[in-house]
């Protein structure tokens, strides 16, 4: 039977050769279902842009049903349907104002860092040299380890200044 081809955008299988595959992903089907995926994900307000400009279908409005569905290129919305879609619009556009009030009043990374730098600087030494003690003295190697001969670089235990002098060619 030979290999199979599955379209996960119209949920679709076909014996998969060049000219099926083209002639699947060329086709008028394949690109309306693609696009009606894609529409998923798109933003309220560019859909609620795009209904606007469309009229309503009257089909739709009548009988609630339209044999064109999510391709018909008359609006399926109705007046209650694009209220709510501007009032989610509109909360959504509140919780990004009051996101962005909150951080303005955060303080910024330069504000962060020059207090950082001040707390660090009554102390002797750098923080760098610091952290590196407050590591060497946490980690522990089980004693098993140091009795093996030609122990790989990275499981020798650390001691302060040891491991930047040195470099290790043959652990490639």
């Amino acid at each position: 039977m030979g290999k199979r081809y599955h379209c996960d955008y119209c949920a679709r299988s076909f014996q998969d050769t060049l000219h099926n595959r083209k002639k699947h992903l060329n086709g008028v089907q394949h690109h309306r279902a693609k696009k009606a995926w894609f529409d998923n994900f798109r933003d309220a307000a560019a859909i609620l842009q795009d209904e606007r400009a469309k009229q309503g279908c009257r089909k739709f409005l009548q009988t609630g049903q339209c044999v064109f569905g999510p391709s018909c290129r008359y609006s399926h919305m109705s007046e209650q349907d694009i209220k709510d879609l501007e009032q989610h619009i509109h909360e959504r556009q509140l919780k990004v104002d009051l996101d962005q009030e909150e951080a303005s009043a955060k303080p910024s990374l330069e504000e962060w860092l020059c207090r950082r730098e001040k707390r660090a600087a009554p102390s002797s030494g750098s923080v760098l040299k610091l952290e590196e003690e407050k590591t060497a003295k946490g980690i522990g190697v089980p004693t098993f380890l140091l009795s093996i001969p030609d122990l790989p670089p990275s499981l020798l235990p650390l001691h302060s200044g040891r491991w930047r002098g040195k470099v290790h060619n043959d652990w490639g």
